[in-house]
């Protein structure tokens, strides 16, 4: 067996498709650094199901797709496939050649495929159990790894040891009897728990079973009773009501007639209110007016007391007023002449301020002119002490830079006669280098022409298959959902066809009966299986049968009389019958009105279906029941026919007869009327789905067939594709060398010469900056001597100033000072001349005050005498209007009094009426009462009879039992019975079935419990052979290695001695493994002592040695002798030859030793920036013979 190819696809730099085939012995992978040649190794660990992303060298299993590049896009798929020659059938599988793939996308789905066929990773691991090869094995062997042999903890090393010694089938076998002996432990724990559980509920269940049947035995019993006493008490309460509804009629017709004289005399009774009301609001109105004007008198007699007083103030304030107004001119004499003296002294005082004022001006004039000329002239020698520096800085300047113009010139020149040589050597080079580039771009355009049309043909066939591949994908995902729509609806098909083929849902006696169908033809079927009704009916055409729903149906009484005997014989229950031949001719009066009820739908007979010999049973049943959309409807219509009908609602609410309301929630979603409906409605829909799931199934086949053949035909394309990028490549590299070397030829030639023509600038440039900088030196000189002169003149003016400056400065101080005195007493004489015009001014004003007030007193007094002789005279007007309104109120008071005599006589004759209209109403609602408590009562037991028996008065009556009429009699056994059912406590009716149930689950999980302990001892068995045989295997193998190990440890060392270790006192079979290495000359020691090369040559030698003793059908090899010296490299290689024999080897190398030690060549290069291509092994062999090949 060997490795005849790796095919590679989109897996991380291999964009596009690429496949390298193998041939026995030695096969080298090169390349540049970069350019992918260890992502081949990736590729082979990736198909054999690595898991790790670590040792792909990636962060997630996604980074393995191909991620594009600036001119690429990213991949979807990564796809890699290798292919073994299995001729010798060392794989335990009938084929010749075996190919793994594995494909990956970007969504994260991924498949393995074996030979094209799905398959799991479990199969292609335990495929190459034993061979040596597989992501955990020594076939694929990395940097890494040699790092990980030689580094790692000994019980790291483990895994290798065990492939070798071809125990990991064994471990993984045991692993697995192991999890499946502890499933088998969990398994057998919980059925002993429940065997435990069952054990407390089997006795404790046959216990209740047998209550349970002597329950039974007496509600059966007791519902007899209690039918015959309902039927005796409605009787009873019927003879009643009829008594009480006479009484009733007698004692109404009185009241009304009480209540017609009631509401005479309370006409009577309120016009008289209305008249006496008016006479009373008269003679209110006319004692108001009476008492106003009394109010008025009193107000304007208490006005003329005030106007007198007022009259006396005025006449004494007047005195007062004249001694003040003589006190305010003596003042106002004395403020005048202080105000003339204080403006006198003001005006003096400004003229002098003013004087003063100009000659500080003048001052501080010729003071800041001094200032400013010295501050001028200080400005202009600094000026000139810059100007004098920055002269002295440019000279220095123009004196560097003539030098440097002068230095320049000289190599300007040296350089000017190498570029003319130059340029006559690129000339020359240029035409040879044109032709042949010519020649290559020709070759390589042909090439590419030929790679379009294949890559047009090979994306139109990709899309195809793509489409092809969606239309798959969308016809699984409908083959699955249809797939799954059809097993639910199938099987909830059969359930519901089971349930009602079992009559599940239906008491134990009707089950039993319906199991007789066969043998008794004369049964029809239970009344569900009878009648139909839409979806919307089936609540209120359910709740409106009641219990009758499970009423079997028979042709005639005698079939039915026959079953009956059936069900006593066997004590299998009661059962309600209903004879077709006792049903058909009764006459069922009804409203029709009542249909149309706001909100009514219809008599509940009118809203179902079945066949016409039924029609009858149906009128019986359900033609008496009215259907309402809703409960409101419901009360509204029961009120208006005095809860005479039986109502049912949409929703399942019953409205009684007598008022009594049943309804809520079901207790669970089971529908006896609606099983067939649902069932018939099943078999379409399935019947439907299983049509489209053939069809989809069909058109799947088509698809995947188209798909096989794109398949076949895009592979062939890839093949061409694939030889004309090998060709590309190869013409490509040449074209780019070539151009590359034009490209330097005519960069060469242009730069020499463009840097030519600068120079021949440059050099006149320089000469012109020579003659500037000798006449600026010149210019600077003469500038510099200017500004010194100017600067001793300057400062020489600056000294003249700054005397004469002090002389002013002292003079005009003292100024200032004398100014500031004088101004504070200017300020102080206008303040006094202000408050002395205030005072004046507002004793000015107190005085014109005084005057007003004086001159109005006369005409106030005057005034008031007028008011006080208009106020008399409206005095005497209020007292005449109070005498004229006296009269007027008591004549209509002697009125009043009269009609209030006649309202008390209309008051008791109303009284009287009122109390026999209450005596009546009593009466009528002691009737009523009493009425409504038998109606109640009646109702109690209606509702009694339907909650515990789901019986009506008509259906109780066809049980009644002419010998049991004696209620008092039924009570007392009712009292019996109901005593017996409540000293049996607590009762499990469904003990009887569950006692049943819990029986054979105990038979049944008492036979699970012992085929477990079988199974767990024959596991126990298996794994302790396992083990014994692991150990003597490994032990015989270990010594193997250990003896081949040092023997290639002196072949490839030259010497030395290497040998293997186990860890003591821990299990052989989980022991580390240590690695000791004895190279020649030194002593033995632990591998972290040795050097790089030594250690890598020490792991080498182990690897070789197990490949001596099981040699893997292939084996790569990633870079392993990077470490070693060239003599090291060439023993590697040459023993690398001598496991040839039995081993295939593909090696990744850089080294010249191992690359001249390979049969052949594949070269792996990155022309496109981030996509690695394969090259001919021709250019790779002219490469390796031109120069040598980089170390990494």
């Amino acid at each position: 067996m060997y490795l005849k190819s790796i095919e590679v696809q989109g897996f991380k730099s291999f964009a596009n498709k690429i496949v390298f085939e193998f041939h026995n012995g030695i096969t080298g992978i090169v390349g540049p650094n970069g350019s992918g040649k260890s992502n081949v190794a990736d590729a082979v660990r990736w198909v054999l199901g690595e898991q790790k992303v670590k040792q792909l060298r990636s962060a997630s299993m996604q980074d393995v797709i191909f991620s594009g590049t600036e001119t690429r896009k990213p991949q979807g798929f990564a796809y890699v496939a290798i292919t073994l020659d299995n001729s010798d059938h060392q794989l335990a599988i009938d084929y010749d050649e075996v190919t793994v793939s594995r494909r990956i996308y970007r969504s994260g789905e991924s498949e393995y495929l074996l030979n094209g066929s799905a398959c799991r990773l479990k199969d292609i691991n335990e495929l190459f159990y034993d061979t040596g090869i597989g992501k955990e094995g020594y076939s694929i062997i990395g940097q890494g790894q040699i790092d990980r042999i030689l580094s790692g903890k000994p019980e790291e090393r483990r895994e290798l040891f065990d492939e070798a010694a071809g125990i990991v089938k064994f471990k993984r076998r045991k692993a697995a009897a192991q999890k499946k002996l502890d499933d088998e432990s969990n398994n057998l724990v919980r059925v002993n728990d429940i065997l435990a559980e069952l054990e407390k509920q089997v006795g404790p269940l046959e216990h209740q079973a047998e209550k349970a049947k002597e329950y039974l035995k007496l509600k059966e019993e007791l519902k007899k009773n209690d039918v015959n006493l309902f039927l005796t008490e409605a009787d009873e309460f019927k003879a009643e009501l009829e008594k009480f509804n006479e009484a009733f009629s007698v004692a109404d017709s009185e009241l009304k007639a009480a209540k017609a004289e009631f509401e005479k005399s309370g006409t009577e009774y309120e016009a008289n209110e209305e008249k006496l009301g008016g006479l009373n609001r008269t003679i209110e109105e006319n004692s108001s007016i009476a008492k106003q004007a009394e109010i008025d008198k009193n107000r304007l007699s208490s006005q003329i007391d005030i106007l007198n007083e007022q009259i006396k103030s005025v006449l004494a304030s007047d005195e007062q007023f004249n001694k003040r107004l003589d006190s305010i001119k003596e003042r106002l004499l004395d403020y005048d002449e202080e105000k003339k003296r204080l403006i006198s002294d003001r005006f003096k005082l400004t003229d002098h301020l003013d004087d003063m004022r100009a000659d500080c001006n003048e001052v501080d004039a010729q003071v800041k002119n001094l200032n400013d000329g010295i501050k001028e002239l200080e400005d202009t020698v600094e000026n000139c002490k810059d100007d004098v520096i920055d002269n002295l800085n440019e000279r220095g300047q123009i004196k560097a830079k003539l030098q440097k113009n002068v230095t320049l010139l000289e190599q300007v020149n040296i350089r000017k006669s190498e570029l003319t040589r130059q340029l006559i050597n690129c000339k020359s080079e240029e035409d040879t280098q044109k032709q042949s580039l010519d020649l290559l771009q020709r070759d390589l355009d042909d090439i590419r022409k030929e790679l379009a049309i294949l890559g047009g043909t090979l994306s139109d066939r990709e899309k195809r298959q793509l489409a092809a591949r969606d239309m798959i994908n969308k016809l699984n995902n409908d083959i699955s959902g249809l797939s799954r729509v059809v097993m639910g609806e199938s099987s909830r098909l059969e359930s519901l066809k089971n349930i009602t083929e079992r009559y599940d849902g239906y008491g134990n006696s009707i089950r039993k009966v319906m199991e007789q169908k066969d043998r008794y033809k004369g049964i029809v079927g239970v009344v569900a299986d009878i009648i139909r009704t839409q979806k919307q009916y089936e609540t209120a055409i359910e709740t409106a049968l009641g219990g009758t729903i499970q009423n079997i149906v028979t042709d005639n009484e005698e079939t039915a009389k026959g079953l009956i005997a059936f069900l006593k014989q066997n004590k299998f229950g009661r059962a309600t019958f209903l004879p077709l031949s006792a049903i058909s001719g009764r006459d069922i009066r009804v409203d029709s009105s009542l249909t149309m009820e706001n909100g009514a739908v219809g008599f509940a007979n009118q809203l179902v279906e079945c066949d016409s010999e039924f029609t009858e049973l149906a009128r019986y049943l359900l033609g008496r029941i009215l259907v309402v959309d809703n409960i409101d409807n419901a009360l509204a219509i029961a009120r208006r026919h005095n809860h005479s009908l039986r109502i049912v609602t949409l929703e399942g609410d019953m409205l009684s007869p007598g008022g009594s309301m049943s309804g809520g929630a079901f207790k669970n979603s089971s529908n006896l009327l609606g099983r067939r409906r649902e069932i018939e409605e099943l078999e379409a829909s399935v019947s439907v789905k299983e049509a489209e799931l053939k069809k989809s199934e069909e058109q799947l086949t088509a698809a995947r067939e188209q798909i096989g053949a794109l398949r076949t035909e895009i592979e062939q394309i890839k093949a061409e594709i694939q030889d004309k990028q090998l060709a590309e490549n190869t013409a490509a590299m040449n074209f780019d060398t070539a151009s590359k070397k034009q490209e330097e030829l005519n960069r060469a030639y242009t730069n020499s010469k463009r840097e030519s023509d600068e120079i021949e600038n440059t050099v006149t440039r320089i000469n012109a900056e020579i003659d500037a900088c000798k006449v600026a030196l010149s210019e600077s000189e003469r500038i510099d001597r200017e500004l010194n002169e100017k600067i001793s003149s300057c400062n020489a003016a600056i000294e003249n100033h700054k005397a004469e400056l002090a002389d002013k400065q002292k003079s005009a101080e003292q100024l200032h000072i004398e100014l500031s005195n004088f101004s504070q007493q200017d300020n102080y004489a206008e303040e006094n001349i202000k408050r002395v015009l205030r005072e004046i001014s507002r004793l000015n004003a107190e005085a014109d005050e005084i005057k007003d007030s004086l001159g109005s007193a006369g005409d106030e007094i005057n005034e008031k005498k007028e008011n006080i002789a208009k106020i008399n005279e409206a005095i005497m007007r209020a007292e005449a209007r109070i005498a004229e309104y006296a009269d007027i109120t008591a004549k209509e008071r002697e009125d009043r009094d009269k009609v209030q005599e006649k309202q008390r006589e209309l008051f008791n004759k109303r009284e009287q009426i009122s109390e026999r209209i209450n005596t009546l109403d009593k009466e009528c609602m002691r009737i009523t009462g009493r009425i409504e408590k038998i109606e109640s009562v009646r109702d109690e037991r209606i509702d009694y009879m339907w909650n515990e028996y789901e019986l009506t008065l008509i259906r109780a009556a066809e049980l009644r039992d002419e010998n049991l009429t004696n209620s008092d009699e039924l009570k007392k056994n009712i009292n019996v019975l109901k005593s017996d059912i409540r000293r049996l406590g607590d009762v499990n009716v469904n003990a009887i079935e569950d006692y049943k149930e819990v029986s054979e689950r105990y038979t049944f999980l008492k036979t699970q419990h012992d085929d477990l302990i079988t199974a767990r001892d024959t596991l126990i068995k298996v794994i302790e052979e396992l083990d014994t045989g692991m150990r003597n295997q490994f032990i015989e193998k270990f010594q193997e290695i250990k003896v081949e190990f040092d023997k290639v440890f002196k072949e490839l060392f030259g010497g030395g001695r290497g040998t293997l270790e186990l860890e003591e006192d821990v299990d052989i079979l989980e022991a580390g493994i240590r690695i000791i290495s004895q190279p020649p000359g030194k002593k033995l020691q632990n591998m972290m002592q040795l050097s790089g090369g030594e250690k890598a040559l020490t792991a080498i030698s182990l690897l070789f040695a197990i490949q001596n003793l099981k040699p893997s059908p292939f084996c790569l090899l990633d870079e392993i002798e990077a470490a070693l010296d060239d003599s090291n490299v060439d023993r590697y290689a040459k023993y690398l030859h001598k496991l040839t024999k039995n081993t295939q080897f593909i090696v990744i190398t850089h080294r010249r030793g191992t690359m001249a030690a390979a049969d052949r060549l594949y070269g792996i290069t990155m022309q496109e920036k981030g996509v690695s291509t394969l090259v001919s092994v021709d250019l790779i062999e002219d490469q390796l013979d031109d120069k040598p090949a980089k170390q990494e």
